[in-house]
């Protein structure tokens, strides 16, 4: 061969090398006793190389491979200083080199060996966790202990840079306790169909031990951005095949030293960066995924697509709408997790919605407007501003608005997280190099970034200019326009079909990405290009009873209103004494309520005598006036006609008549009834609402378990204000599920957890067993509201309390308890394919394969059908089930209960109890603020 050919050759092989490190790996020392058989042995080990990797295609194990036992240690050095096997390989393929890594991982001279297994959780890693940021910009939190209940095993996962609560929840195994679903979670009732979902199976993934290291920065460095670029000056140390997350970093190989001091610049400052080795991580360790999801990122960064928040946008495609000052920017929601069978690539259509003007632009037009008017300009700025959320291009961010600090400018000087001192002008030129204007404008004032779980942590606020924060979402006036929204829900609403074609152009746009391949093929990542398709299920239709009658009704149509109002109500409470105040304005439209309510009572089966009608002013106070003055002893039901949607209206009137004094109560907008080929619709609705909160019911369903009781518990979290947050516990009290007990628990805000369960489930079974003569024999919990990475604490916290609970009021009796958790903000959608194109699946289409996970119980339903648009599923997770409940079952029960929602005639996306806790929550939240008097406990206020 002539020296030309063997140097290309050499090249072929290099460029099919797997990732090495810049700094040569330990090397044999010089005179070592067993130098020259380690290199004979390595010499007739490399030779057997090859067939090796051809016999690892058709293996499931290295095992299976005949390797030898043992190998010499300087060996090992000798393979990694340089000697790879693969150089005996032409043209080895992807699987072939992710095999050899595979192979040779034993010998690396770091502890620990891969053991192929279901569920391999990472080692707790002797070295110290990185450090957490610190500054308001860049809170994370610290990494907490999971002590699981019942002996479930636990994992120290760090959850850093919002993305740590998902991976969380994957280490924590429930179905393993589940001894009825250990060997199965898929059910078999219902009638099969091909569906197809926005997941991309990972075809080809790295399968050999990677090596994490935490970074340290010496002065402390806040950026993100400013980290990376300093860890990237010695790329040429860590290598180009690296993933950083901004705390830490993940290598395909280790370095040669466990603990590094590195020397950077940044601008004119000298920064220490400290690279020291963390642990080890298996190829099915959780917290690979969380760096799978980084690289992601890293992708889409390449792609040139700007992420804000936790999504990625691409601001190259801004759909602006100048008549109402508004841009859509349109995105992805990407992520990557290990499920049923495969780790998959989830993607989905995101939108961004901004306004063209900034906080400056509407302090400036209140102030024109107070010059014309008697207005106080920094009571109405915080009226527009405070509790919004605002944009800033120069780093992407979003921050929402607490406050107004008229007391500073942008000429105030403040201290940096380095000590030094200086101006927001100078700060923002020098840092982004965004030059301010109006050195005279107050300062917006953020708290930081609201989370979950973080309650009333100290933070440092942040100050920002106002001409630098562009406004984002909605006012209330182009909220209530019918045509802002009508262009909004035609530019940003996909069909089945349009989602499809976008998220195909998107997939085959990373795949022609040069760079983007370049990237995913140092770690061997590789994404089918289509969507996971796998079998489902649809559920026979539910029947909806009437008294003894089945109601004839089509689960396609998204409601049920006219078939409800032509029939008797189940059971129909009479309305004798009952009151309607109004206001001047609203006369006409309290008159013509009247009017069609006694028109649609009667095929209900409603007895209404005629209403005392008291016309009041336009004030909260004239109303409570009024129900003072009168004798609200006998009244059954307060009827309020208001001129206007403000919210201090419809918050005053519901504070008095749900505290102070406790009667039922109805608030209807005048405008309401303004469209005339709409007032029976209305008055349908108003009555039936009526009816529920006197204690009526409407329907009833069979949920095929007897003497079971259904609970619904979900939490409402004020982020505007940062209120306190409340817990709303809601439990049937009848087997037909038409009376129901609710209560709710303050708690600190931010707070998810619910800690005073034990007491509103002793209420809740000392009701049923006045009611039934019994207790109930089974309790089923749909616990809603749950955010990422709080499995474990409901295992620790929730059931103990609600099982403490059972078993002191079950004596020695035996109860069965399951406990459900309820998901809707999932970003996973499914399809069928219908005459050659995608569409929503029908409703009752079950899920229970492919896109589970295979430590859980969990399945999707869709339960609803829609007008236009994606149908959204909704995620179900059993957690806990000592009644051992078959997956047909729950999957039925579950799929019932959401026609038992009195406030919407037709199916909803989550069960019944769940929606009640729900409204009961933000009922209280939103515009009560105290907990409802008790004699309100046993009736559906909250509708």
């Amino acid at each position: 061969m002539s020296g030309r050919a063997r140097t290309r050759a050499r090249g072929r092989a290099r460029r099919w090398e797997s990732p090495r490190p810049a700094a040569p790996g330990p090397s044999v020392a010089p005179g070592a006793p067993a130098a020259v058989s380690t290199v004979m042995f390595i010499v007739s080990f490399m030779q057997k190389i090859p067939p090796l990797l051809n016999r690892a295609l058709a293996v499931e194990s290295p095992d299976a491979l005949g390797l030898p036992a043992e190998l010499p240690a300087a060996a090992a050095g000798f393979v990694f200083a340089g000697f790879s096997p693969l150089l005996m390989c032409p043209k080895p393929t992807p699987r072939a080199r992710s095999l050899c890594c595979l192979v040779l991982a034993p010998l690396t001279p770091p502890p620990g060996r891969f053991q192929p297994g279901l569920q391999q959780l990472p080692q707790k890693s002797q070295a110290a966790e990185p450090e957490q940021l610190r500054g308001a910009e860049g809170i994370s939190q610290a990494s907490e202990e999971c002590q699981l209940s019942a002996g479930l095993q636990a994992a120290t996962l760090k959850e850093q840079r919002g993305g740590g609560g998902v991976f969380r929840d994957l280490v924590v195994n429930t179905r393993q306790y589940l001894d009825h679903v250990r060997e199965s979670t898929a059910g078999s009732q219902g009638r099969v169909v091909r569906l197809f979902a926005n997941h991309f199976r990972v075809v080809s993934h790295p399968l050999w031990i990677t090596y994490k290291y935490k970074v340290d920065y010496t002065p402390y460095i806040q950026s993100g951005n400013d980290r990376e670029s300093l860890l990237l000056q010695h790329e040429g140390v860590i290598g180009q095949c690296h993933i950083f997350d901004g705390n830490s970093l993940l290598l395909p190989l280790r370095l040669r030293e466990s603990k590094m001091e590195l020397v950077s610049r940044l601008k004119d400052e000298t920064v220490k960066v400290t690279v020291e080795f963390s642990s080890e991580l298996t190829p099915t360790s959780p917290d690979r995924l969380r760096y799978y999801n980084i690289l992601l990122r890293k992708v889409l960064k390449i792609m040139k697509l700007s992420q804000i928040g936790r999504n990625c946008y691409n601001d190259r495609k801004i759909n602006p709408i100048h008549e109402y000052k508004l841009e859509i920017w349109p995105g992805y929601i990407t992520s990557v997790l290990q499920y049923e069978n495969d780790i998959t690539l989830c993607v989905d259509v995101s939108h961004k919605l901004f306004r063209m003007e900034t906080a400056y632009d509407i302090i400036m037009r209140i102030h024109e407007e107070a010059r014309k008017a008697n207005i106080n300009v920094k009571e109405q700025v915080a009226k527009e501003l405070v509790g919004s959320v605002v944009f800033t291009r120069f780093n992407n961010k979003t921050y929402r608005v607490d406050a107004i600090n008229w007391k500073e400018t942008p000429k105030s000087i403040f201290k940096k997280s380095d000590g030094t001192r200086i101006s927001f002008v100078e700060y923002y030129k020098k840092q982004y190099g965004v030059p301010v204007t109006d050195f005279n404008q107050p300062l917006l004032m953020s708290k930081g970034k609201w989370k979950k779980s973080q309650q009333d942590t100290l933070q440092e606020p942040i100050f920002l200019v106002p001409e630098l924060c562009h406004l984002t979402g909605l006012t209330e006036r182009m909220r209530k326009d019918y045509r802002v929204m009508k262009e909004l829900t035609e530019k940003m609403r996909l069909e089945p079909e349009e989602r499809h074609l976008e998220l195909h152009n998107f997939m085959e746009t990373m795949q022609k990405d040069n760079r983007v391949q370049q990237e995913l093929q140092r770690w061997d990542f590789r994404f089918d290009t289509n969507f996971l398709s796998f079998s489902g299920r649809v559920l026979k239709d539910v029947r909806i009873f009437k008294g003894r009658r089945p109601l004839d009704y089509s689960p396609q149509a998204e409601e049920r209103s006219k078939e409800t109002r032509a029939l008797p109500l189940l059971n129909a409470k009479s309305l004798e004494r009952w009151l309607i105040l109004y206001t001047q304005r609203g006369r006409e439209a309290a008159l013509c309520l009247k009017e069609r309510l006694q028109t649609v009572t009667r095929d209900m089966g409603i007895v209404m005598r005629d209403a005392k009608m008291i016309q009041v002013s336009e004030t909260v106070e004239s109303y409570i006036t009024v129900l003072k003055n009168h004798d609200s002893s006998n009244t059954q039901m307060v009827l309020c006609v208001l001129s206007s949607d403000r919210k201090e209206m419809y918050d005053g009137i519901k504070k008095y008549l749900c505290v102070n004094c406790p009667i039922p109560s109805q608030c209807v907008v005048a405008r309401t009834l303004d469209r005339r080929h709409t007032q029976l619709t209305v008055a349908t609705k108003i009555a039936q609402q009526m009816n529920c909160k006197m204690g009526g019911a409407l329907w009833k369903v069979h949920t095929g378990l007897k003497n079971a009781m259904f609970i619904g518990i979900d939490c409402f979290h004020d982020v505007a204000n940062r209120q306190k947050s409340i817990a709303g516990f809601v439990a049937s009290s009848n087997e037909d599920l038409t009376e129901w007990f609710s209560q709710c628990i303050f708690q600190e805000s931010g707070q998810e957890i619910v800690k005073g369960l034990k007491a509103c489930l002793q209420a809740a079974l000392k009701l049923w067993h006045e009611r039934n003569a019994r207790l109930p024999s089974s309790i089923i919990v749909y616990r809603d509201g749950v955010g990422d990475g709080q499995l474990p604490a409901l295992i620790d916290c929730e059931i103990p309390q609600i099982v403490s609970s059972l078993t002191s009021t079950f004596s020695s009796q035996n109860f069965k308890l399951t406990f459900i958790v309820v998901k809707k903000r999932i970003n996973t959608r499914f399809f069928v394919k219908s005459q050659g194109k995608l569409q929503n699946p029908p409703p009752g289409t079950v899920v229970d394969v492919a896109v589970t996970r295979r430590e859980w119980f969990d399945f999707f339903i869709v339960s609803q059908s829609v007008k236009g648009g994606t149908v959204t599923p909704t995620h179900y997770n059993v957690i806990h089930d000592t009644a051992h409940l078959s997956p047909d079952t729950v999957q039925c029960l579950t799929y019932t209960l959401c026609h038992m929602y009195y406030n919407l005639p037709g199916a909803i996306r989550v069960p019944a109890p769940c929606h009640y806790a729900h409204k009961l929550a933000y009922l209280v939240g939103q515009s009560i603020h105290e907990e409802p008097h008790h004699s309100l406990s046993t009736r559906l206020f909250y509708l």
